[in-house]
């Protein structure tokens, strides 16, 4: 087909019928004397109206369609259960708004930086200037390229080791299955996971008696939920479910993934002012602390700048989304008042996480410092959470009901609870009736007969020792020189077969004698396995003394699900007034408590230690497999001395 050159003296071809069949290939219509065209149009008539009608429908089943689209997108958007790899390609285009800013953050700090180099350097040298030749071209591009890779660099470590670094900075750790309350968290997990349509979630527990919650995506855009075992010690299980759906929330509207990147840009800044932090050092001789230096102050406020600009970049983009996943979470567990009642939990108690960056407040359930959260324009730029009350007063809004019944619902759980903890009573209680049950601090433990003697560094003989005590000396060698004395023979300890063994068990983290694993370091009898707060551990039936995992014991200190009869209450009060306001006391009494106290797994010897710095209770620690003895009572007066606390 050829255009019809006198077309703009014709008139438009879609509206008139008077064209000229040497222009194009066309022929008259048989019946409106027309014509018809086999090349730009399909079929033209004369007649206008036909034309009319035409174009009429055509607008409409336009107008149609595009009101029809734009319904099924607002109905789209209205739903929350999107695909979440959907979700993840819209939240990664997002990110690249981001990695803009970033570049232009880094345009204007380079080429500050730079320009005032070149400034300072033209001062010394008058050569070099910005404002000859093609030098300022070359400065912009130089800026340019520099500011690219720097940004490009900051973006990719933040991407792919931001979450990483974050967990390791909270101690994350994966659950135990064997633990109670653990499996509870894992179980239920799946069930808000399937609820909302996510392929697969990652479970971490931080141990710390804070309650908080967040969630992150991993460098495999992987969502991970973390909770404190404070949290899992307070919370019923419909309370569990509501802050599961949460952070849930969060991921599948996409907010966790451009929150997780926010934040772990700021990690970059947080490491650089970090090194550029003037250390103190110890006291010279002079008798004053002397400063390193630890970076350059000007790196260091540049460093604080930009942690604080992350950190409000964070704070914008967080604020409104908590309210939005507060709702989204009750379309998922259909339970506003147990999420209500978990908000506010977590608010009123402790909700502080260590030595923990504000940046990263928005990745959090509750800020960490969650009190005195206002709804004032200051608060509502700094802060990172919505205040408190208007959280709960929405989804109280939900039920319906008042935020006042809520607070009255966390009482009345907190009062059943109480009620329903198991009573423990003391040794001496439980003791059968004309048995001296073992003091709490004597040493029951039958020894073995000592037979070996050894030449100490001093060249001084020592002994009898057991064999396990001659092992545990501090300058045992295999070359030092022993004495059997059962059987008069005197060499080198490694020439013995008994102490070849020994050492061999010892390297295999195995009891030196075997008879002795699994048997009580105090009364030799055969320890079992039980439950206790929900986390396993081995008791002995005779003495009751327990061996727990030294990385369960915040567990158990952190749950109540028992309580103490009034015995034990009174005994420890009278332990706190006797010990642990006379440290010098403590540590005398510590080194007399254990003398041949060996770990019945590993058959390493237990060191009398306090259980922390703060409460200077004696304990024997294990410190090769990480195993905690505590004798009668012990571990039942350390809980009800730090709950009183």
């Amino acid at each position: 087909m050829t255009y019809n050159r006198d077309f703009p003296q014709r008139g438009n071809p879609f509206l008139s019928s008077q064209r000229s069949p040497r222009d194009s290939l066309e022929e008259p219509c048989p019946r409106c004397s027309g014509w018809l065209s086999t090349g730009f149009t399909s079929i033209q008539t004369s007649s206008y109206t036909s034309i009319r009608v035409q174009f009429f429908f055509f607008t409409f089943y336009i107008f149609y369609n595009t009101i029809n689209i734009g319904l099924i997108k607002m109905n789209s958007k209205k739903k929350f259960a999107r695909d979440f790899y959907e979700i993840q390609r819209k939240q990664w285009q997002k990110s690249l708004l981001l990695f803009l800013i970033l570049f232009i953050f880094y345009f204007f700090l380079v080429g500050f930086v730079s320009f005032i180099f070149i400034i300072s350097l033209g001062l010394f040298l008058p050569g070099i200037s910005l404002f000859t030749g093609n030098s300022l071209q070359y400065f912009f591009l130089i800026n340019l390229i520099l500011s690219i890779v720097v940004a490009a660099f900051h973006f990719y470590d933040a991407r792919f080791h931001g979450a990483k670094f974050i967990r390791k900075r909270l101690q994350a750790v994966d659950p135990d299955t064997n633990d109670r309350y653990h499996k509870q968290f894992i179980n239920t997990i799946d069930e808000m996971r399937i609820a909302a349509g996510l392929p697969r979630v990652t479970p971490y527990i931080i141990p710390a008696f804070a309650i908080n919650s967040m969630a992150l995506i991993e460098a495999d855009k992987t969502p991970t939920i973390i909770v404190t075992e404070g949290l899992l010690a307070e919370f019923t299980r419909d309370e569990l479910q509501a802050v599961i759906a949460h952070e849930l929330a969060h991921i599948i509207r996409g907010d966790t993934f451009y929150i997780t990147l926010v934040c772990s840009l700021a990690i970059f800044f947080e490491r650089l002012r970090e090194m550029a932090e003037p250390q103190d050092r110890p006291m010279g001789q002079i008798g004053k602390a002397q400063n390193t230096g630890g970076g350059n102050p000007l790196v260091y406020l540049a460093a604080s700048i930009s942690s604080l600009l992350m950190h409000l970049l964070s704070t914008l983009i967080s604020r409104q989304r908590e309210l939005l996943a507060d709702a989204t979470a009750v379309e998922l567990n259909r339970n506003p008042a147990a999420l209500a009642r978990a908000i506010y939990k977590a608010h009123v108690k402790n909700s502080f996480i260590g030595d923990f960056n504000l940046s990263y407040s928005p990745l959090f359930i509750v800020p960490p410092e969650s009190k005195g959260i206002s709804d004032r324009l200051f608060s509502r730029i700094f802060n990172s959470h919505p205040p408190l009350m208007k959280r709960v007063r929405q989804l109280a809004e939900m039920v319906p009901t008042s935020p006042a019944r809520i607070i009255d619902e966390v009482l009345e759980i907190r009062k059943r609870r109480e009620q329903a903890r198991s009573i423990l009573h003391s040794r001496e209680e439980t003791s059968p009736e004309g048995q001296k049950p073992p003091a709490l601090l004597d040493n029951i433990q039958s020894g073995e007969e000592g037979i070996w003697s050894v030449r100490s560094p001093k060249g001084k003989w020592m002994g009898p020792f057991s064999l396990e005590k001659i092992l545990s000396l501090q300058f045992f060698t295999p070359q030092i020189w022993t004495k059997n004395i059962q059987e008069g023979i005197e060499a080198a300890a490694g020439e013995f077969p008994q102490i070849r063994t020994g050492l061999r068990n010892l390297y295999h983290k195995k009891p030196v004698n075997p008879d002795r694993y699994n048997k009580c370091p105090r009364c030799q009898t055969t320890l079992k396995d039980t439950f206790y707060e929900g986390v396993t551990l081995k008791i002995c039936p005779s003495c009751k003394g327990k061996l727990v995992d030294s990385s369960v014991i915040d567990r158990i200190i952190a749950r109540r699900e028992v309580a103490f009869s009034t015995h034990l209450v009174k005994k420890a009060a009278a332990f706190k007034e006797n010990f642990l306001q006379n440290p010098v006391r403590t540590r005398k009494l510590n080194m007399e408590k254990s003398q041949n106290i060996f770990c019945p797994i590993c058959g390493s010897k237990m060191l009398p230690r306090p259980f922390t710095y703060q409460y200077i209770i004696p304990v024997d620690k294990c410190f090769s497999c990480n195993k905690t003895w505590f004798d009668p009572d012990e571990l039942e007066i350390l809980q009800l001395l730090i709950e009183n606390h």
